[in-house]
């Protein structure tokens, strides 16, 4: 495990300034530094009760104004999870993580309290999909660092919003609650390696949106990247061909110029939602 400096460095592609000594070997730090995501695993099953711990860690974590608008499915049953694997054939990793977990966000449960207590509920409006959907994705962030702290590996698996409505019938989910990603958990096999990101003269600002330099930046970040971690195959390529010099921003491209998720919108609106 590196030092804080040495791969946060590594990741972003230069040193930070300034970061204090005393803190290069923080233990939290170095994690968080070092992470990466996990698609390859042991055989070895994760414990229930430590799935159940981190569970609870998990939705210690921050929520909007104490609504607590998540929740947690552990798939145990061998059937379901089966369906599941199914569903995410086009992962076949997935189907070998020993753990498999879906993250929800659930607006049902703070409606069902205004019908107990006779109140109107007058949010009905975006606002309180994206309330759940942050709340969902706060507790999966927290899990996904409590979960490498014990050890183990896990990897976000959005894909799981590609068949949503089938989801959402498999495990029950009534109105106002739906799927936010999976997250496939497990002892690694293998160490992974750290993700390059963007410099962060790109994603952080102070004060005002600063992007005069973006396209330079971006191009910069094609070309680090291709030279220590270049993709294993060209996205797309009986339409596009084969580029010499296919970089992040050329993969991101190709991947959204084809239709993801069209349905997700219908799909969330039959649940409930008014998302003017």
């Amino acid at each position: 495990m590196q030092n804080v400096n040495e791969a946060l460095a590594h990741r972003f592609g230069a040193p930070l300034p300034g970061v204090r000594q005393d803190l290069q070997s923080q233990p939290f730090w170095q994690q968080l530094a070092n992470r990466r995501s996990i698609r390859s695993f042991r055989p070895d099953p994760v414990d229930a009760a430590l799935i159940q711990t981190l569970c609870a860690l998990a939705l210690s974590s921050p929520t909007k104004s104490d609504l607590q608008q998540r929740d947690i499915f552990i798939i145990s049953d061998s059937g379901v999870r089966g369906k599941l694997n199914e569903l995410l054939a086009g992962q076949a990793w997935v189907a070998k993580a020993p753990a498999f977990l879906v993250f929800c966000g659930n607006n049902h449960r703070q409606r069902l309290l205004h019908d107990w207590r006779g109140r109107a509920f007058e949010n009905d409006h975006l606002d309180a999909f994206f309330n759940a959907s942050v709340d969902a994705g706060i507790a999966l962030a927290t899990f996904v660092l409590a979960a490498e702290a014990a050890g183990l590996g896990c990897c976000p698996v959005s894909a799981i919003r590609n068949e949503a409505a089938e989801v959402s019938a498999l495990l029950n989910l009534p109105d106002f609650v739906f799927p936010i990603a999976g997250l496939a958990l497990g002892w690694p096999s293998e160490d992974g390696e750290i993700s390059l990101r963007l410099p962060l003269s790109v994603s952080v600002h102070t004060d005002r949106y600063e992007a005069s330099n973006l396209r330079e930046a971006v191009e910069t970040y094609d070309q680090r990247r291709t030279g220590i971690q270049p993709y294993e195959k060209q996205r797309f390529a009986s339409d596009y061909g084969q580029s010499d010099t296919y970089g992040w921003s050329e993969d991101k491209a190709r991947q959204y110029s084809k239709p993801e998720r069209k349905n997700f919108g219908a799909f969330v609106r039959a649940k409930g939602f008014n998302l003017d």
